[in-house]
């Protein structure tokens, strides 16, 4: 078997520029790559922290005309490291994200964690890593 590198994952957005204003301006991504498919009715944006050669990233795909999605039972959450989460939940809050779990240690655990919703009612993790 050959080797396996994690490239992205992908997520139906309702509003594409609302996303990728949401992941680049409150956190801290980069707008990589966009392409739109006519012929399909949908469109591709990419973000991310790094570029695509090296780096995971995350695939915004908004199809024409949908303007909402079920999230299911299945998707738990995405999760990004941060040096301080309680300076980085204010940032946030005062920039109007959605805070749904405040900072604090995980149930049974010492890590602190804390949770976000993007536009879409995506839940997103943030893990108290010192880098």
């Amino acid at each position: 078997m050959g080797e396996f590198s994690y490239m992205h994952t992908m997520i139906r957005v309702n509003d594409l520029d609302q996303s990728v204003k949401f992941y680049t301006e409150l956190l801290g991504m980069k707008e990589l790559r966009r392409t739109d498919v006519p012929e399909g009715r949908y469109t591709l944006a990419f973000v991310g922290y790094g570029d695509e050669s090296s780096n995971t990233v995350l695939e915004l795909t908004y199809n024409y005309g949908v303007n909402h999605y079920d999230l299911g039972t299945a998707f738990g959450h995405l999760a990004l490291g941060v040096s301080d989460i309680r300076a980085s939940v204010e940032k946030l809050r005062d920039a109007g994200a959605k805070i749904i779990r405040e900072p604090g240690p995980v149930k049974f655990g010492t890590t602190v964690i804390a949770f976000i919703e993007d536009p879409n009612g995506y839940k997103i993790e943030l893990i108290e890593r010192k880098i």
